[in-house]
């Protein structure tokens, strides 16, 4: 009994901690100006929200097929989220006219 009160407690803390981050995400995409500090906030605040909420989902099932399920989920996101992030800053430092005026590149010219 008392065991399940803390499993809950903690798949709750868990959630709400990646709601707010989340909820982060999402002010942080109507609050900045750049696309780059956008893709930034999203790429930091949207995998951890992930990470978390995922997680608390994985404590509340207990260890089944679901939880590893969603496991595999996580270990995806990790790994495509920033890749999928990096080539579209990428695309637009390398596409936007006006790149040098809004912000600072760096350029990494293969010889």
């Amino acid at each position: 009994m008392i065991l399940e009160w803390i499993r809950f407690s903690l798949s709750a803390l868990l959630m709400l901690m990646g709601l707010s981050s989340l909820l982060a995400t999402t002010i942080g995409l109507f609050r900045f100006h750049y696309v780059l500090n956008r893709i930034h906030v999203a790429a930091k605040c949207d995998t951890l929200g992930v990470l978390l909420t995922f997680s608390s989902l994985m404590l509340m099932s207990g260890f089944t097929v679901a939880s590893l399920k969603l496991f595999l989920v996580i270990v995806f996101l990790w790994i495509a989220n920033p890749v999928a992030n990096h080539l579209i800053a990428h695309m637009e430092v390398a596409m936007n006219p006006r790149a040098e005026d809004e912000f600072e590149v760096i350029r990494h010219d293969a010889d």
